[in-house]
């Protein structure tokens, strides 16, 4: 399996455009790139049975699982929408991330 550059990064704002979860936004906890995935912070919960453990008793805990990173994009708060991004360069030889539609930097 190849694993390519992903288009997000941590900390980015995405909204899902396919799937259960489809047009919800959230933020990405945690990338996944072996395995093309992302976790998005409050999206595709599961349910995840804990074994007691001495005192403490078991749970029924939920937790984010993956989504496959193509069906996120990242979100521009000032258009509202998901975008595809480009690269800017600044005056001072560094790349920003800017939306491909209104320009503002992600």
């Amino acid at each position: 399996m190849q694993v390519t550059k992903p288009h997000v990064n941590k900390g980015d704002t995405v909204m899902v455009i396919a799937g259960k979860e489809k047009s919800k936004t959230g933020k990405i906890l945690q990338l996944l790139p072996k395995k093309n995935g992302v976790i998005v912070e409050g999206l595709n919960l599961v349910k995840r049975h804990v074994k007691a453990k001495g005192n403490e008793a078991g749970e029924i805990k939920e937790k984010e699982a993956r989504i496959h990173i193509s069906n996120v994009m990242p979100y521009c708060s000032k258009c509202s929408k998901p975008v595809r991004t480009s690269k800017k360069l600044l005056e001072n030889g560094e790349k920003q991330r800017v939306c491909v539609k209104c320009g503002s930097t992600l």
